[in-house]
């Protein structure tokens, strides 16, 4: 999960998660998501975002640096170095979309092609039906 930062949280804890006043930090739940799967054997390493598509804040420093006017160049671009970085690794990225506005729309294609990943543009509504079946998709392709 991430806002402003990201944390790990476990999967019973989802259905009671709340949307707060956060920025959306992809920057740190990226590397988050990366740190978990360096650490695991297992081939199938694979990420499913779900977001707006609006990265407005990362790290630097210790310190927060936010932007939520606009896109910013410097959050926009780390988030697309980690997108080409999580390729190098061979980790999936499926974006799970939940916007309709075509500028947030543009950077999760830009970020898809960074990373040779997948992007789904969705609703909250069947999101759970996309997530499995991309899951187990990708997952057949890969027993040998």
């Amino acid at each position: 999960m991430f806002g402003d930062d990201a944390w790990q949280i476990k999967i019973k804890d989802l259905p009671y998660l709340n949307v707060g006043p956060y920025h959306t930090n992809t920057v740190a739940g990226m590397e988050l998501a990366m740190d978990i799967l360096r650490r695991r054997k297992n081939n199938n390493k694979q990420i499913f975002m779900i977001t707006d598509g609006k990265p407005t804040c990362m790290k630097e420093g210790g310190r927060y640096y936010q932007n939520s006017m606009g896109f910013d160049r410097r959050i926009i671009n780390k988030t697309l170095n980690l997108g080409r970085y999580c390729r190098k690794l061979n980790i999936l990225v499926t974006t799970f979309m939940v916007a309709r506005d075509p500028y947030l729309q543009k950077f999760v294609q830009d970020f898809t092609q960074a990373n040779n990943g997948k992007a789904f543009y969705t609703s909250l509504d069947g999101l759970g039906e996309f997530v499995f079946e991309d899951y187990e998709r990708n997952r057949s392709k890969r027993v040998r």
